[in-house]
C-alpha cells in the first residue's frame, strides 16, 4: 500500500505535538520549537561532522533522563544555543519541567545551524537575539505553522539555492503517524544537477513540491559535487537540523532507533550529505498518543517510512522559499520560469 499523509501533511499530524517559529527578516535568522502536550520519550542520531548541540548525551539511551519537554531548530551557529534558554525560561513560566525537589527543569534539547554568512545583518550588538526568538517562537507554538523562509529556515541556503523549513508526515496502515520537521541548510544540493528536479522525488506525494519527478535521462552532471560556496565546503558553514516524531508507544531506544533511520531521508534528498563541513542531526520523540506498539514488522515499516518522510520534508522545506532583499541565491520557483 502506497504512504499517504496526514490531513495537515506537516509534523503536527502527530498528536500531541506543536510547532512554533520566531524570526528576524533582517538578520536573516530565527527559531523553530516542537513542543509536546506531554513529556515525551526522545532520542537523537548526529551524522553530520561539524554539529552544535545542547542536551543531547541526556537524549543517549543509556542515561538516565526519559522525559523530554521541549525541542530547539535555531540558525546562528554557537550563538542560536541561545535559543534553548528562552524556550526554558517560557516552559518554566507554564510550569512545565522535569521536577527536583521544589525545583523544576525544562529540559529541551537543542541544535543550530550556520547561517551568518547569508546576506543578512548580524550586528546585534553585544547579546544575540536568540534568547528572546526562543522565547517567542513557544509563543507562537500551534498545529499550524508556514513553510519555506520562516523559523529555523529564514537564512538556510543549499547549494545553489535558498534552503528553508519543511515538513511532512505519513499515516500508516497500523493507525501509526509519523512526521518530519527539517531545517534545510546543507553544504549539498537537493535538486539534481542545476536542474528543478528534486532527488527525493521518488518519495513525492500529490505534487506537493512540484510533482517532477526526475529527469529523464538524468543529467550527465547529476553526480557532481556541487558546494554551497565556490571556495568549497569548509567546516562548520552548513548543517541540516531534524526532528521525526511518531504517535507510536517506544521505548527510547526504539526512539533512537527512529532517529538513524529518519537519516536515510537525507540520503534520499541531499547530495552529498553528511558531509564533514554538515552538523547533520536528528532528534525522535515519540508521543505514544495512538497506543499503538509495534511489533517486528510495525518497526520496520515505522522506519521505513522516517526516511521517506524526511525525504519529502526536506525537498518541502526548499520548494517553499520564498525571495527577500539581499539574498545570496535564488529560491527554487525561479528555475520553473
Amino acid at each position: 500500500m502506497p504512504f499517504a499523509p496526514g490531513p495537515k501533511n506537516l509534523i503536527t499530524d502527530v498528536a500531541g505535538l506543536r510547532v512554533g517559529n520566531a524570526g528576524d527578516a533582517r538578520l536573516k535568522s530565527g527559531v523553530t520549537v516542537v513542543l509536546p502536550d506531554e513529556p515525551c520519550v526522545a532520542s537523537v542520531q548526529v551524522l553530520g561532522g561539524a554539529p552544535g548541540t545542547r542536551e543531547t548525551d541526556a537524549l543517549e539511551p543509556h542515561n538516565t533522563l526519559h522525559e523530554f519537554h521541549g525541542f530547539v531548530l535555531s540558525g546562528g551557529s554557537a550563538f542560536g544555543l541561545d535559543a534553548a534558554s528562552g524556550v526554558q525560561a517560557a516552559l518554566r513560566e507554564k510550569g512545565v519541567g522535569f521536577k527536583v525537589g521544589s525545583a523544576l527543569v525544562p529540559v529541551v534539547p537543542a541544535a543550530i545551524l550556520f547561517d551568518l554568512i547569508n546576506g543578512g545583518d548580524k550586528d546585534w550588538g553585544r547579546y544575540p537575539p536568540y534568547r528572546e526568538m526562543g522565547y517567542e517562537a513557544v509563543a507562537n507554538a500551534g498545529p499550524d505553522f508556514a513553510l519555506g523562509t520562516v523559523g529555523a529556515g529564514i537564512g538556510a541556503l543549499t547549494a545553489g539555492l535558498k534552503g528553508g523549513l519543511g515538513s511532512a508526515s505519513t499515516r500508516l496502515p497500523n493507525g501509526v503517524t509519523v512526521g518530519a520537521l527539517a531545517a534545510v541548510n546543507p553544504v549539498g544540493s537537493v535538486t539534481v544537477g542545476r536542474g528543478p528536479h528534486f532527488w527525493a522525488a521518488p518519495f513525492e506525494i500529490g505534487g506537493e513540491f512540484g510533482g517532477l519527478g526526475l529527469p529523464a535521462p538524468l543529467p550527465p552532471e547529476a553526480t557532481d559535487l556541487r558546494w554551497k560556496f565556490e571556495e568549497g565546503p569548509l567546516p562548520g558553514r552548513a548543517t541540516t537540523i531534524t526532528i521525526v516524531a511518531t504517535d507510536a508507544k517506544l521505548s527510547k531506544a526504539a526512539a533512537k532507533r527512529l532517529a538513524v533511520s529518519a537519516h536515510d531521508g537525507f540520503a534520499r534528498a541531499i547530495w552529498p550529505t553528511h558531509t564533514p563541513a554538515d552538523g547533520d542531526l536528528v532528534f525522535a520523540l515519540a508521543t505514544g498518543k495512538s497506543g499503538v506498539e509495534l511489533g517486528i514488522e510495525g518497526a520496520a515499516a515505522l522506519y521505513a517510512a522516517a526516511g521517506a518522510t524526511m525525504a519529502r520534508a526536506i525537498a518541502r522545506g526548499v520548494h517553499a522559499a520564498t525571495p527577500a532583499e539581499g539574498d545570496l541565491y535564488p529560491v527554487w520557483s525561479s528555475l520553473r520560469g
